[in-house]
């Protein structure tokens, strides 16, 4: 009865809510592994939309956004609004610094251009960009949002001394001085309300983690769950250089400087991503009705790791799936995808048996990922 209350609390979080205020997958690693080229297509799950601007970086031909949580196209489609009015100092106000006094006067001067599903998502939900209240920052807002203010206050509360050790962290020059500022903090984690909150499905739904990849989790890893979470932010807090992190520095500070941003929030960035912004087109669907409306010819595949949700709760729409991907591939089509585990067990041997993989790319590549939140990283080639 529990584990079927967890995934009807996952289903319930992710039919009513924005989850990903910020992608949580390295496009750095990304576009070394797709290798972009000007005739490039690529069918690309939106999340966030911050690693399909970052792709436009490598002026691939056209890039086909899809996601079955429309909240999650609106945020996109905001920010790709947001690029076609010109103004980067708003762009960052709101995406880089969190919020705004004026982010109402900013979205009434491109809400006319968004699609009737964007604009009712923020008319309701501008406010994520208010500077008031307990909050003050769009990057706490939405369902990864909530747990990630959460879990800072747990960890930090409102100390003055305990966000003087956060930012002299954050700052770090060095990883040895970068691993010495950890410790203190890294202690934190083992926090009795922190090691709870982590085994609770009902608190994971919120980032996104549904109760299959718990399991999964708890099976292969030797201190569960827990343990997993504890080796992973360890490795990517002490063994990545944390100034360029902007990954963690979003959710642990609620904004992003100009030193530690994503790519789409660069000034030098601006202009030449404002000039490809035509070539994403937007999917409220799953990543089969796609296919199924939109047949054609692409040349990449971008998963994340849904196919770990697929392979648990419905292994007949991942095989669907999959054959949908085959039939609308180009020869030597890229996937990429990740997964909570260590191997490729979601994948049924019928589906490997045409792809072939890197594991020599992407295992010394998946080391130096600067999330460091998944348990493995998978570059295909469609046989």
């Amino acid at each position: 009865m529990f584990k079927g209350t967890a995934q009807q609390f996952f289903d319930l979080i992710h039919g009513h809510r924005l989850i990903y205020n910020a992608c949580w997958e390295d496009p750095r690693i990304d576009r070394q592994l797709l290798r972009l080229e000007p005739q490039s297509e690529l069918v690309v799950i939106t999340s966030a939309g911050c690693n399909i601007l970052d792709y436009l970086l490598d002026s691939p031909k056209e890039i086909h956004a899809v996601d079955v949580n429309y909240r999650q196209n609106a945020l996109l489609e905001f920010k790709l609004a947001l690029f076609a009015r010109g103004n980067f100092e708003d762009l960052f106000a709101l995406f880089g610094n969190g919020g705004i006094e004026n982010y109402q006067e900013i979205y009434r001067s491109v809400q006319e251009d968004l699609s009737p599903a964007a604009r009712k998502f923020w008319d309701r939900k501008i406010k994520y960009f208010s500077l008031g209240g307990v909050r003050r920052s769009f990057y706490w807002r939405g369902a990864a949002g909530d747990f990630a203010w959460l879990m800072r206050l747990i960890l930090f509360g409102r100390a003055k001394n305990s966000q003087t050790a956060l930012e002299s962290f954050l700052n770090s020059k060095t990883l040895e001085t970068q691993r010495r500022r950890y410790e203190p903090l890294g202690k934190k984690l083992h926090h009795r309300a922190v090691s709870w909150l982590i085994r609770q499905p009902w608190c994971l739904a919120q980032v996104g983690v549904p109760k299959a990849q718990i399991n999964l989790l708890n099976r292969t890893h030797p201190q569960g769950i827990n343990g997993f979470v504890q080796e992973k932010i360890r490795r990517v807090m002490t063994e990545t250089p944390i100034r360029e992190n902007y990954f963690w520095r979003v959710y642990l500070t609620g904004s992003y400087i100009p030193e530690c941003c994503p790519n789409y929030l660069k000034r030098e960035n601006f202009r030449q991503i404002q000039a490809q912004i035509a070539r994403v087109k937007l999917y409220n669907s799953t990543l089969t009705e796609f296919l199924k409306r939109h047949p054609g010819s692409y040349s990449h595949f971008v998963l994340l790791d849904h196919q770990d949700w697929l392979a648990r709760h419905q292994p007949q729409a991942l095989e669907e799936e999959w054959q949908y991907i085959f039939h609308n591939s180009r020869p030597r089509a890229k996937i990429l995808m990740r997964s909570a585990g260590l191997e490729l067990d979601f994948l049924p041997p019928r589906i490997r048996s045409r792809l072939r993989f890197f594991p020599e790319r992407t295992f010394p590549l998946h080391a130096q990922d600067r999330v460091g939140t998944y348990g493995s990283l998978h570059l295909a080639q469609v046989q």
